[in-house]
């Protein structure tokens, strides 16, 4: 069991490291082209980037891995990094949008007919990649899965594959600005954060009062208290985003027509153009608008 353990977290601890950096360079000559094309590509997006490698990549390799074999509050830190930080991280620096920017225009055509596939547009539903995220968490945690991936090389890289893939999943559809074959409104995705938050303390709550029956490992309420208020504060910050994007796509456009409205004039040349209903003196009829014999007895009268 020892041994199998050790064979786990080796191969974890190569393919993480590996896979962060195919994506720092699969995402530097992205970069790359897009400025080479003349499409300039914002410097905090490429840092979001290169901070979501780093941040998932310290989560399955190095002290802090290893120490979570034998400490839940490193384990839930792991989680924290791996399952929410990092996907967000990795989100705001818009890899999809960067890539069709980069990309040769038949490959990016290819690329954009995959955004917009039936199995993408499932996906990409908010309440599905919420389900898939926080339902992984509840399947990792209330059955014997967690301690399968201490002690199977396989099920642990599938399980961290999992929790990193679900987290970026559902974080790119609630804030993301990388295209998706439909937008859902904010309410919309305000219920689902609040659902998924709400599931995930749950699960937390569970596991301080319950523990983990299958394995046995320190500080197990230190570590549920983090993943509660880690969580909280990830689930907070993402609630932010998505009020500001409502904020951005919603309120400024209005400003912004509001400004572009043509007004009315107030003097000058501009006068001769108001219409007759504005012009005339008050308390007198609307001579334009009055039949002819009306008109001239009004006439007569003056």
């Amino acid at each position: 069991m020892t041994h199998e353990h050790h064979v786990g977290v080796d191969l974890l601890g190569v393919l993480g490291p590996l896979a962060a950096l195919v994506g720092l360079v699969a995402y530097g000559v992205l970069v790359r082209r897009a400025r080479g094309r003349g499409r300039a590509w914002p410097l905090l997006r490429t840092v979001a980037w290169v901070a979501g490698c780093v941040v998932a990549t310290a989560a399955v390799t190095g002290p802090l891995a290893a120490a979570s074999r034998e400490s839940w509050t490193a384990h839930m830190a792991g989680h924290l990094l791996l399952g929410m930080l990092g996907p967000l991280l990795l989100v705001l620096g818009a890899p999809v949008t960067l890539a069709l920017r980069a990309l040769p225009v038949r490959v990016a055509r290819r690329l954009s007919r995959v955004l917009r596939s039936r199995p993408l547009r499932v996906l990409t539903e908010p309440f599905v990649a919420a389900l898939l995220s926080v339902g992984g968490l509840w399947l990792l945690y209330a059955t014997p899965l967690l301690a399968l991936a201490h002690t199977h090389a396989v099920v642990g890289l599938l399980v961290h594959a999992h929790v990193l893939a679900s987290g970026y999943l559902v974080t790119a559809v609630l804030v993301g600005r990388d295209p998706l074959p439909h937008r859902r409104g904010t309410s919309h995705l305000l219920v689902v954060l609040v659902l998924a938050l709400a599931a995930h303390d749950v699960l937390a709550k569970r596991l301080y009062a319950d523990g983990y029956a299958p394995m046995t490992m320190s500080a197990m309420e230190q570590g549920a208290q983090l993943m509660y208020y880690g969580g909280d504060a990830v689930d907070l910050t993402l609630a932010v985003l998505v009020c500001l994007r409502w904020y951005r796509v919603g309120r400024v456009p209005q400003f912004r027509r509001a400004l572009a409205r043509p007004r009315i004039p107030t003097g000058g040349a501009g006068l001769a153009r108001r219409s007759p209903l504005r012009s005339r003196s008050p308390g007198l009829p609307d001579r334009a608008r009055m039949p002819r014999h009306h008109q001239s007895e009004l006439r007569d009268t003056t």
